[in-house]
């Protein structure tokens, strides 16, 4: 599977955000309570929501299913000036990325260890400092075979 190369334009976000592992995965409890309050946000760029991964420099260094990380669940927005209580704006800096067209579960990592374990070695990139995430959209179906998203991956040249 081999991406598309793009250069993504800086994004204003808007979610919620949890801090988390691999191994103490929150992610179910994240998107749940932002879908439920996903109406109190006034305007969207689209219907797309975002999940979004914020990883310390070191986190893939020595890697470990303990490390935390920050995950988000957000939307893109064209002004993030009114903010719902108990929510945050993130700006996403553009950039490099890779983009994975992904078709399977989500509870399938396979496609991450594909892309960390072959398709990243074997290219003319490395990792980029700066976040990981995936756009759920029309086609996105949470844990089912036929699902589709894309996968974003911050990349810089070696």
């Amino acid at each position: 599977m081999e991406p598309k190369i793009t250069e993504l334009k800086e994004k204003q976000l808007v979610g919620m955000h949890t801090s988390m592992s691999l191994v103490h995965n929150k992610t179910f409890e994240l998107w749940g309570k932002f879908r439920s309050r996903i109406h109190e946000i006034e305007s969207r760029v689209s219907s797309d929501f975002i999940s979004m991964q914020v990883y310390d420099p070191s986190y893939f260094v020595n890697f470990s299913p303990a490390y935390n990380f920050v995950k988000w669940a957000c939307v893109e927005v064209p002004n993030p000036e009114n903010v719902p209580d108990g929510m945050e704006r993130f700006t996403l800096k553009g950039g490099a990325y890779a983009v994975f067209h992904y078709k399977g579960s989500s509870a399938d990592t396979s496609i991450f260890q594909y892309i960390f374990t072959e398709w990243l070695p074997n290219s003319k990139y490395q990792l980029d400092n700066r976040p990981h995430f995936e756009v759920l959209g029309s086609t996105y179906k949470n844990n089912d075979p036929h699902s589709e998203e894309e996968i974003w991956i911050p990349i810089k040249e070696k």
